[in-house]
Order: structure tokens, then sequence, then C-alpha cells
């Protein structure tokens, strides 16, 4: 097969793994196929090629299309081909980065070896000095996550579900602490306790992880719990949400898709986590553990906790502005500003800090007054 055939194979293989903010409408076109996505890295807009080193697979997770023994035209890329080839396009200005994963073939720690050999020959012998998500493999041993780490600028492993009783129902014969997330753990305790100077950017990647969400029949209380307790407990950068969409000839072809608007409820609230400081306990769950789909959390959450008990815009916090629909950290810090220089009295002066007025009226006051709410609130 030549290389051509192989990166058309294994970057179409790839659309189903998220990696960064990639927008799939805004992949460019080459001579190749349609292989380069438009994405944001550490808030930098990258050119990101995303492929996989082998669609091969030695698993056989019930979801996966690239499971042990479905039927499809695989193929694999040795080291030094792969780093060949990426480095060519990238010297001629097609890419700015590489997003680099793997089906498992020989096992986790001989396919992570394969892996660290087309990052290590990037880095050493190309010289290239561009951006890096490289994927931990289930059971990926400690020297393998260091040497991932010392290469990359973002590495990730993905979890699949958020506890083993659901990863059994995804893939029975992974092991969710050992395979899972103990690598991603031990990530975390590096970037924790060690020194970064080995780091090829002098400092120590981001790390990240991916969930299936809606075919184990999980909750967004689960997902979000098991978000939660990784962000605290290893300081993850976040977590990507991939929604369920089924796949012929796997024992899940059955099952409905997951509607989009699920998994983005899910990246709103693990940005009431990270961004607003939410507590987990505070997000809007209903009563059998899921999210609204109507509304957004944060508007949810505060038509139960603001309703009744209105944020006065001259007062608050910054922590207590954030909470609000309709204002960000951006505009919370421009309130702020704005009071030291007076008090805000005007419905106008808000838009014109950037206050979204339809969603913030109902759970504010402006100087002790309730704001005309003669708007529509965006349902989010």
């Amino acid at each position: 097969m030549d290389l051509e055939t192989k990166l058309a194979l294994l970057t179409q293989a790839a659309i189903w793994e998220p990696a960064e903010e990639t927008d799939p409408s805004g992949r460019a076109r080459t001579r190749l196929m349609e292989c380069i996505y438009e994405a944001r890295a550490h808030g930098r807009p990258v050119r990101l090629l995303k492929v996989l080193l082998t669609s091969a697979c030695e698993r056989d997770c019930y979801y996966c299309p690239f499971r042990a023994g479905r039927s499809f035209r695989r193929a694999t890329f040795q080291p030094d081909e792969l780093a060949r080839v990426f480095y060519g396009m990238h010297q001629r200005g097609l890419v700015d980065g590489l997003f680099l994963s793997s089906g498992i073939l020989g096992g986790g720690v001989r396919t992570q070896d394969r892996l660290l050999a087309v990052a290590g020959l990037l880095r050493q012998r190309y010289g290239y000095r561009g951006y890096l998500h490289l994927k931990l493999m289930p059971g990926a041993e400690p020297d393998q996550v260091r040497e991932a780490m010392r290469w990359a600028d973002r590495v990730s492993i993905n979890l699949e579900a958020p506890n083993p009783e659901r990863l059994s129902r995804l893939a029975p014969h992974k092991a969710f602490m050992a395979e899972l997330e103990g690598p991603l753990r031990t990530a975390g305790r590096i970037r924790r306790e060690e020194p970064s100077a080995i780091a090829w950017s002098g400092r120590w990647p981001s790390l990240t992880t991916q969930l299936v969400v809606g075919a184990a029949g999980e909750s967004d209380r689960e997902i979000m719990e098991t978000t939660a307790r990784l962000h605290r407990e290893i300081g993850l950068a976040r977590v990507y949400y991939s929604p369920f969409h089924p796949v012929p000839d796997t024992p899940l072809e059955d099952l409905p898709p997951t509607l989009p608007l699920r998994a983005r409820r899910l990246y709103q609230a693990e940005w009431l986590l990270r961004v607003y400081g939410f507590r987990f306990e505070e997000l809007p769950f209903d009563e059998i553990g899921n999210l609204p789909l109507a509304e957004d959390p944060k508007q949810a959450w505060a038509r139960r906790a603001l309703a009744d008990r209105p944020v006065e815009i001259n007062r608050a916090s910054y922590e207590e502005l954030v909470r609000v629909p309709g204002i960000g950290p951006k505009t919370a810090r421009a309130i702020l500003q704005a009071r030291r220089e007076g008090r805000l009295t005007r419905l106008e002066g808000l838009e014109a800090l950037g206050v979204s007025v339809a969603r913030a009226a109902p759970f504010i006051t402006l100087n002790g007054r309730r704001l005309p709410q003669t708007l529509p609130l965006p349902l989010g």
C-alpha cells in the first residue's frame, strides 16, 4: 500500500477521536485529501493533522469501528514512515500540529513504544518544534508515560466510560483503573512532583481524556462526578464528550445515537466546574441524574438558586457575578472595573459592558431594582 493511500485511510479513521477544538467543517483541502483540521490548541490556532499509526486492533470494544474481527480495509504506518510524511507536510506549510493515536496491535506497551518512536523521530531527527498531541495506550508503563510527556504538548488516554461498571458494557476486556485511569494518574503525578526541565518545551504537557456518551446507560451525574474528580485529583485540562454513534457490524449497532445536544450540555457543565467555580453538588441534575436539555446548566441553576435571591450588580463579588447567566469572566471583570469609577444605574451601561441583559435580567438587581423582563429569555 502506498503512503498516500495509508494517509487517506488513517486520517479518515482518526475522525472518531476528539482532539482540541476542531471544526470538521473547517477541514482544509489538500492534494491528498481533506485531512487537516482548523483547531485551537492552548488558545492558539493550529492546522492539525489527525492520524492513526494503525487502524488494526486486537481489542473487541463493543462500540468501536476498529474492533477485532470487524471487516474493513485497515492500514498501518511504520514509525519512520509517518514521521517522514508528517514532517514533509509541515515543511510544505500544510500543517502546524499533529494528533497521533493508534489501534492496539501487539499489546498496549508495544503500541506505545511505536507512538513514542514517531514522537522521538520528529523531535530529535527532524527538529520539529510544533504542536504534538500524543495518545497514551491502555496499560502504558510509567516510563512510557514520562517519555510521552517529554515530547508532547498534550497527552491523553480515553477512559471511555465514567466508572468500571459502565466500562464493562462498552469494553469488557479493559481494566478501568489498571489500564486507563492508572496511566492518567501517573501523568498527573509526574506533572505535580517531577521537574519539567526534561520536557522538550520546558513545561509538562496538559492532560485530557475522552468519554463515550450514551452507549452504556450512564447518567450525566456519573459523567460529571468523574469529570469533577479528575479535575480535582489529577489536574485534568478538560474532558471530551463523544456522542455515541452506532457502527454497523458491532455489538451495539442497534442502539440509538446520542443527541449532540447532550454532549453540549456536558461541555457547558464542565465549563461551570473549570471556569465559573461551581461545585459538583451545585449542578442542576434532574431526578434521574441528567442535565436539562431545554436550557443550559448555568441558566437551570440560576432558576433554582437566584430567582428569589437576585444578585445586586453594584455589590456582588466576581464569584457571584460570573454565576449569573449572561455574565462571563470578561464581563464580570469589566463590571468590577466600572464600579471603581461609580455606581452602575442604567441598563445601557450594563449592555455596554457586555452583559446579555435578556439572560441576566431575571437574576439581578441594578441599584436595588429589578430590571424589566420584556425580552424573551434565550434557552441556550
